[in-house]
């Protein structure tokens, strides 16, 4: 009998990010603030940075060890609005509605959780635990005659979590089981305790 080939849908959007502060990462758990949304999502770029050693003994290939370094993360966005900025890259947003940027401001940890729409109408869902944010870079034109949209465009450093070396939750919601995609974005997706 023939092995029946399950076709899984391919992903084609991108929708709904969110970030989250990360408030405690310790060896004894972590903890996050409440999420909160980014409006108009438009690319999401992950890549993570690996290394392989290869062990050779008589004459031949014998062992392969690959690590997992850092994970550098960039998104697009239609607009990084003020308070969005002060949260990712710790600037102060004053009740003026002024952002002040310090050369001593420190980005904090914070987790970033979106979710994919695939061909067969069924959602990708991802949240990567722990990052940093760099300063963006920003550039303005002159409006011409056409108009030319300018969305930013931030580059961030994830890595593992101290508390259990976790870096990204990844759930498909045609993958038999998962059942988390109503509240993945109430609270940063953690595995259900085990009784």
């Amino acid at each position: 009998m023939a092995e029946e080939t399950v076709k899984k849908g391919i992903r084609i959007g991108l929708r709904d990010l969110h970030y989250a502060l990360v408030l405690a990462d310790t060896s004894e758990g972590t903890t996050y603030g409440a999420p909160k949304k980014i409006a108009g999502a438009i690319t999401m770029k992950i890549t993570p940075n690996t290394s392989t050693d290869k062990h050779y003994s008589d004459d031949a290939l014998s062992e392969i060890a690959t690590g997992l370094g850092d994970i550098a993360v960039e998104f697009g966005a239609d607009d990084l609005p003020l308070p969005v900025q002060a949260d990712l890259l710790g600037h102060t947003l004053g009740e003026d509605g002024v952002l002040i940027e310090n050369k001593d401001d420190v980005a904090p940890y914070v987790a970033i959780g979106f979710r994919s729409i695939k061909s067969n109408k069924k959602f990708r869902y991802i949240w990567l635990y722990k990052g940093k944010f760099e300063i963006p870079e920003e550039d303005y034109e002159t409006k011409k005659e056409s108009t030319e949209f300018k969305t930013p465009t931030i580059k961030g450093t994830f890595m593992p979590r101290e508390s259990d070396g976790a870096w990204q939750a990844k759930g498909d919601e045609d993958e038999t089981g998962f059942t988390a995609g109503a509240t993945w974005f109430n609270s940063v997706y953690e595995k259900p305790a085990t009784s």
